[in-house]
């Protein structure tokens, strides 16, 4: 029998179904196993992947220099490669100038802890013998702890010894691979032209019917308009934030104004819980320092996020992902739980994909037929 004669039988449309839904199931029911051998396989790739990601944040500041900056100029063989060449130059002085304000601070406010560790001790001591802490804990019992606190760390550093060499070891593996991912995303950048053409190639000779060819590039391209979209109003959001939360801490002389402005603004990038983020570890930083600022910190970040969500944030997107919010949890949720820090940071755009696919490709098709 023919395909066919097959597909006429009674029995196809139902034999098919039996095997999609036994199909879905086992793979529900491997999917960590699925997961875990597809991230151990990408794992050997992990650095040439690093390089496209680094490529593709490079891109945008590249064509900047190219179309913007040398737009008049007549396109020699050499420019894009300067072009690339200076996009590196501002992307790392960016990273050495944000990392010259935050380390010099996070070093002081560690340094600025360690020593005012017994005057905490001594203000929690007082809170034990009149303040409301007095029914609670017992006489002598704040020594107690402190002592045991001290002890356990000591042992603790004693004993894993072995695990924080091995973490500084890691530390260095991971920017000798840092290192390299950006020198393949320069040499990425530089052969752009090249890969470009190579790719619509290899697409004519897997995808024989032009349409289906020319969909699929439309798709490619899709993706990227709202990924770099995503991106770039995303970070101009946390930058806002990021100066608005300093201005207000010069204006109330609150210390650590450089590290507690970058870790809001770096936070702000995490769909839904990030602002909440960001509050409590600076509130924290503050009240190691100056207990006093923790309050007005804390209600200054309530309504700078509820002015960052309900007036800045649709200024700046504009309705361009025309994504709903529910979406956007369940997208924050499931990828945060697959792929953790880099799936909630790519939550967002993921959405937005998803539904301009169901949207656009999937209902029309079925509308159709």
């Amino acid at each position: 029998m023919k395909l066919k004669d097959y597909k006429e039988a009674k029995w196809f449309n139902g034999a098919v179904i039996a095997c999609i839904g036994v199909a879905f199931f086992v793979l529900l029911t491997n999917f960590p196993f699925i997961l875990e051998k597809i991230g151990h396989f990408l794992g050997y790739f992990h650095v040439i992947i690093l390089g496209m990601v680094l490529a593709y944040i490079l891109n945008p500041v590249a064509n900047f220099f190219y179309f913007r900056v040398f737009g008049k100029m007549k396109r020699y063989r050499f420019l894009w490669s300067v072009c690339v060449l200076l996009a590196l130059v501002v992307v790392l002085s960016a990273i050495v100038l944000l990392m010259g304000i935050v380390l010099p601070q996070l070093v002081q406010s560690l340094a600025q802890f360690s020593e005012n560790f017994d005057s905490y001790a001594s203000a929690l001591k007082g809170l034990q013998e009149s303040g409301p802490l007095k029914n609670i804990l017992e006489e002598g019992s704040l020594d107690t702890v402190t002592d045991d606190l001290f002890a356990n760390i000591s042992g603790w550093l004693k004993e894993n010894v072995g695990s924080i060499l091995g973490i500084a070891a890691y530390s260095g593996k991971s920017l000798v691979t840092g290192i390299i991912a950006l020198i393949l995303a320069v040499y990425m950048l530089i052969d752009k032209k090249r890969i470009a053409v190579e790719f619509q190639r290899l697409m004519k000779i897997v995808v024989r019917n032009p349409e289906n060819r020319l969909g699929i590039l439309d798709f490619f391209l899709r993706c990227d308009v709202i990924l770099m979209n995503y991106l770039g109003k995303t970070l101009l959001d946390a930058l806002i934030i990021g100066i608005a939360n300093a201005i207000f801490m010069l204006i109330c002389r609150m210390p650590y104004v450089g590290l507690i402005s970058f870790v809001v603004a770096v936070t702000n990038l995490i769909p839904n819980f990030g602002p909440a983020i960001g509050a409590v570890i600076g509130a924290f930083m503050l009240l190691l320092a100056n207990p006093q600022h923790v309050l007005g910190f804390l209600l200054f970040c309530l309504g700078l996020q509820f002015v960052d969500g309900y007036i800045l944030k649709p200024k700046l997107f504009s309705d361009a992902l025309g994504v709903s919010g529910l979406l956007i949890l369940i997208s924050t949720i499931v990828l945060g739980n697959m792929f953790g820090i880099p799936g909630v940071l790519l939550s967002i755009p993921a959405a937005a994909v998803l539904s301009f696919i169901y949207k656009d490709y999937f209902l029309p098709r079925y509308e159709k037929k």
